[in-house]
């Protein structure tokens, strides 16, 4: 499992963060940068985490792998795929380069995220480097956090603004016995009317879109019922890389040329009458919005149904994640406060507040 590029940095990268704040330095954390689309822009100087690399365990029988921030996440699906296990969330790239890190700091999950849990719901503990220029340990491999938060869980979304991400241990799952996709013809309000209606159902679906003319599902499980439902549900076999196109945002719909947004709404939720194109993930409770539409309308038609917004194109506007209530914004705060008292992670990527 060792090989010649593991690398324990964390000295370095612990003295990086002491430096910064004996010197009121902010900080910008990055990997291999995939995700720098996303959020607000952050002036700093560039904490580059991919010296610090490696699988640091890893244990198929207890389906626990632990590794370094800098290791590539594709390095990390290879470990696992040797050994027919996988991360079930999906985490996308949106690069070659992506790291365990980013994927943790993003916390983004892909189209089996509905079925499976989110990149949260697989952190096990982590280490992390706090504003406090202490290298910490949260959590653990089978442990939970006692202190009234589960700290390791709330790195994963906090775009950096809370500590340098070391090191993660992750929760991991074999592989999927048996897996097709299958594509059906039908318009997207009658695709939303039957995701709804095989949502009730002990059908094996791990992924569903629809993108504006065919609702794609994945079925995955054991050789029977992925055959049983396939016989059930018809529709035309699926090839190709569907679900790692929609996942990486390499299908035609993102090519177009307008603001990308993505809306999180409750599961059932008609389709949105909002201008632009739209596409179908999650089963429905994820949509992707390509529109020139002012943010302030679509965020308006979004909450109206319970739900949020994030834009996807960077520097269009000043908050590009959703805002946050005065409330569970004093909350964001206190906890920022607590973690990074001189403010020098991150600072302003998720709100210029933080």
């Amino acid at each position: 499992m060792r090989s010649e590029h593991d690398i324990d940095d964390s000295a370095s990268l612990l003295e990086q963060v002491n430096l910064a704040l004996q010197n009121a330095i902010p900080l910008r954390i990055q990997g291999s940068n995939s995700k720098a689309f996303l959020g607000r822009i952050v002036a700093g100087e560039v904490l580059d985490t991919r010296s610090h690399r490696g699988i640091v365990s890893y244990d198929p029988t207890e389906l626990v792998i632990t590794a370094r921030c800098g290791t590539p996440l594709a390095e990390l699906a290879e470990v696992l795929d040797a050994s027919q296990q996988m991360l079930p969330c999906e985490p996308p790239s949106f690069g070659d380069g992506a790291t365990v890190g980013g994927m943790i700091a993003s916390g983004l999950s892909g189209p089996r995220r509905p079925w499976s849990g989110s990149v949260r719901d697989f952190v096990l503990g982590t280490r992390v480097i706090t504003g406090h220029g202490k290298h910490l340990r949260f959590g653990g491999e089978v442990m939970k956090n006692v202190a009234g938060y589960d700290l390791s869980r709330l790195m994963a979304g906090s775009y950096g603004s809370l500590g340098v991400i070391t090191e993660v241990s992750l929760k991991v799952l074999p592989k999927p016995r048996q897996a097709l996709s299958i594509s059906l013809e039908m318009d997207s309000d009658r695709a939303l009317l039957r995701l709804a209606e095989w949502g009730q159902q002990p059908l094996p679906i791990s992924a569903a879109s629809h993108d504006g003319q065919r609702l794609h599902l994945r079925l995955e499980g054991g050789e029977g019922s992925v055959k049983a439902a396939h016989e059930r549900l018809g529709g035309e076999l699926l090839e190709g890389s569907y679900w790692a196109d929609l996942n990486e945002h390499r299908l035609s719909f993102f090519d177009e040329d307008q603001p990308l947004w993505r809306l999180s709404v409750p599961h059932n939720t008609p389709r949105l009458s909002l201008p632009g194109l739209q596409m179908i993930d999650w089963g429905g409770a994820q949509r992707w919005l390509k529109s020139d539409a002012q943010a302030a309308f679509i965020r308006k038609v979004v909450d109206e149904v319970g739900g949020h917004v994030t834009c996807y194109s960077h520097g269009l506007i000043d908050s590009p994640f959703q805002p946050l209530p005065a409330a569970l914004m004093r909350y964001h705060r206190n906890l920022k406060d607590q973690l990074d008292p001189r403010g020098i992670f991150n600072p302003g990527r998720l709100y210029a507040e933080l």
